[in-house]
């Protein structure tokens, strides 16, 4: 497995998949979500869905699977994951939540809200080095 990184709309976004979201709550704090279908925490994020666009498929993402129903987002970075030849790509965004309602009935089970990353993952060797970058972007650019 190979995961690369490339500045924000440095890919297509007709060659987009996914989205991930790194949201944060008022006390800095980030927020994750644990699938009813597994005992793992994710970063939020999905698939982009057709004729979506990355930003809309983002923060229809994030009110899906944290509630958040005001926010402000914006673009970090793009990414690829090649697993045997196969390369498919991402957009990483940066959501700071004012508010979350009730979470929704979809696949989400629970909300954590915690300073660090989960020692638990879904994706253990592709979650870390996203939520790696996104803090090294934080604090070079001082959002």
């Amino acid at each position: 497995m190979k995961v690369e990184f490339y500045h924000a709309g440095g890919i297509d976004d007709n060659q987009l998949m996914y989205v991930i979201i790194c949201p944060k709550n008022n006390q800095q704090q980030w927020i994750f979500v644990r699938h009813r279908e597994r005992v793992t925490w994710e970063i939020p994020g999905g698939h982009i869905e057709p004729d979506e666009k990355p930003l809309d498929a983002a923060r229809r993402e994030l009110y899906e699977e944290t509630g958040a129903i005001n926010f402000s987002i914006l673009p970090l970075f793009d990414y690829s994951v090649t697993i045997d030849g196969n390369t498919r790509y991402g957009r990483v965004f940066l959501a700071n939540v004012e508010t979350i309602g009730t979470l929704p009935d979809f696949e989400i089970a629970e909300i954590n809200i915690s300073e660090n990353l989960p020692s638990d993952l879904t994706y253990p060797k592709i979650q870390p080095l996203i939520f790696e970058k996104t803090l090294m972007l934080i604090h070079q650019a001082e959002i």
